[in-house]
């Protein structure tokens, strides 16, 4: 029988992976904390006052036909 096995069942790579994927993972939730819930802040009321005058504009007098 030989004893040279080539069965590598280690995953030793993974740990710098779920160390990066985990950073972004934090990222993204802090960002959506402060997209969908405003980080707390109360939202600041705007008075908005249009107005609008606009000349009257009447249309072309219609040439008669004789």
């Amino acid at each position: 029988m030989t004893d040279n096995n080539t069965n590598n069942s280690g995953g030793g790579g993974n740990a710098g992976l779920a160390f990066i994927v985990g950073g972004i993972v934090v990222v993204l939730a802090i960002v959506a904390y402060f997209v969908f819930a405003r980080g707390g802040m109360a939202p600041e009321s705007k008075d908005i006052d249009v107005d609008v005058n606009l000349p009257e504009v009447s249309a072309p007098a219609v040439p008669t036909v004789n």
